[in-house]
């Protein structure tokens, strides 16, 4: 995982990769929202609910955690060695959402990440066991990399998958 110098450094990364994964979705047409290619794992409509899904979690344990609750990972009735499940309730979410709508949702969501980021001291960002849900795993990562894994690496990761299906 890439080190960050400072909350406003991931953050400046955070809104560069959002911005470069949501632009190339410019050009996918309706016709081809849910249409699965060949050499591609996702259809474009679940590359975005993926997303919106992650950033979701993301945003409900520190807000879960901030309300004096106690933050379930990855999610209710979910266990971090079966995952499908838990993406297949992102997808079912946001399945009969358009384009557009999905396209604003994700910008929302990436604004409430750098809230959040933003919101953070760097003690609590950078030092783990700052956060009860951070270190909801044997890992105990800090803060910035639960954001790092779920917004700027994914976020690379399907724009490469997304630029393979449009060629396909």
């Amino acid at each position: 995982m890439r080190h960050y110098a400072s909350g406003e450094e991931l953050i400046a990364e955070i809104r560069k990769r959002a911005d470069l994964f949501i632009a190339e979705f410019d050009d996918v047409p309706a016709s081809g929202l849910h249409l699965l290619k060949d050499g591609v794992d996702r259809a474009p409509a679940r590359m975005l609910a993926y997303q919106l899904g992650w950033m979701d979690l993301l945003l409900g344990w520190e807000q879960d955690e901030r309300a004096g609750r106690q933050a379930v990972t990855p999610a209710p009735d979910y266990r971090w060695n079966r995952l499908g499940g838990l993406y297949s309730s992102f997808y079912e979410q946001w399945q009969d959402a358009p384009l557009s709508r999905l396209q604003e949702a994700f910008r929302e969501r990436v604004d409430g990440v750098v809230d959040l980021v933003g919101s953070l001291s760097p003690e609590e960002l950078f030092t783990p066991g700052r956060r009860a849900w951070a270190s909801s795993t044997p890992s105990s990562w800090p803060v910035a990399k639960w954001v790092h894994i779920n917004t700027v690496a994914p976020f690379t990761s399907f724009r490469t998958k997304i630029r393979v299906w449009k060629r396909r």
